[in-house]
């Protein structure tokens, strides 16, 4: 088999004994078990610099794991008949509400239940500016991030819009409940984001490089009796993951959010239940020039669970 182009490489230590594939499942937890599996038979992670293709090599504490990440394979990407919440749909562009642990578009690990795969079943044409694996996609969400996202129809568009996000002349407000009980009413946060040098699936604030971010923090509501707070947020720039590491830095992460530091532990489980695993993160306004019809358009949302029954739960609980 043809090896691909490598474009990433990344290593890690052995702290305790472990099965290959489930020591990088661990590590590194943005691909599957089963994508590990294949790369490792394919010949594509090496331990202390020996080539090893069984994933279920045995690993001694102190070995040294070198994975070398590759290009992804092209991947057949099939329409499947997942609803879609749709607010405004006409012949360019359509604007719906992202649910929680919905996966944007498809990648290595994770190959079906996407919107991607939803929007190839209930929409006819799609942009193919983002190619075969992300049409119509301008940008995105988290997987547990919920809330508004415009998909484009045709390329011009998509073209477009993709500059108004990239000038920051897109519209993005968001509501975010978060632990804690702020103490002061607007914050600026302006840093770099970069790879958290150890945890590669999570990003950090660096003093030298990384991407420039910029997130405005207004207080809406505080709930003392529950030590939580209601943000409304506003981003200048869409780096990812950007409200979540922002929030983190001011010692406020989003409620459901334990890859940024949320501790189930410090609320009641009723309240952790309610969350389902989602982050009380809601894209929840939405504002861009429609690229035809040169007019401001402007979107808003405001039930969408759970982040809605979280959020009337810290109002009305004792």
């Amino acid at each position: 088999m043809e090896k691909r182009r490598i474009q990433e490489v990344v290593e890690f230590e052995v702290k305790e004994p472990a099965r290959l594939d489930k020591f990088l499942t661990k590590a590194y937890p943005e691909f599957s078990r089963s994508y590990f599996q294949k790369l490792i038979e394919e010949g594509y992670v090496l331990i202390d610099d020996e080539l090893v293709l069984k994933p279920s090599k045995k690993l001694k504490e102190g070995q040294r794991v070198v994975l070398l990440i590759p290009e992804p394979e092209k991947l057949e990407v099939l329409p499947e008949n997942i609803p879609l919440d749709i607010i405004y749909e006409d012949e360019s562009l359509l604007v719906i509400v992202k649910p929680c642990g919905m996966v944007v578009h498809p990648s290595p690990g994770h190959t079906s239940g996407t919107l991607v795969n939803a929007l190839l079943y209930h929409i006819k044409d799609l942009s193919s500016v983002g190619g075969v694996e992300r049409p119509g996609i301008v940008h995105r969400l988290d997987k547990d991030t919920m809330g508004l996202m415009v998909v484009a129809k045709r390329d011009d568009v998509h073209k477009s819009l993709s500059e108004q996000f990239k000038e920051r002349r897109v519209l993005k407000l968001y509501r975010a409940i978060v632990q804690g009980v702020v103490s002061w009413n607007y914050k600026l946060v302006e840093t770099n984001l970069g790879r958290h040098p150890i945890d590669r699936k999570r990003f950090t604030v660096v003093e030298e490089g990384g991407k420039y971010a910029k997130s405005e923090f207004f207080v809406k509501e505080r709930f003392p009796r529950h030590n939580a707070t209601l943000l409304e947020v506003k981003i200048h720039t869409g780096r990812t993951h950007q409200i979540r590491v922002h929030a983190s830095s001011l010692g406020h992460p989003i409620l459901g959010d334990k890859t940024y530091g949320f501790k189930s532990q410090s609320f009641p489980k009723k309240l952790v239940e309610m969350l389902k695993n989602c982050h009380m993160l809601l894209s929840y306004k939405l504002g861009f020039v429609h690229p035809r019809k040169g007019k401001w358009l402007e979107f808003e949302v405001q039930n969408v669970e759970p982040f809605t029954s979280v959020l009337n739960y810290l109002r009305e609980s004792p």
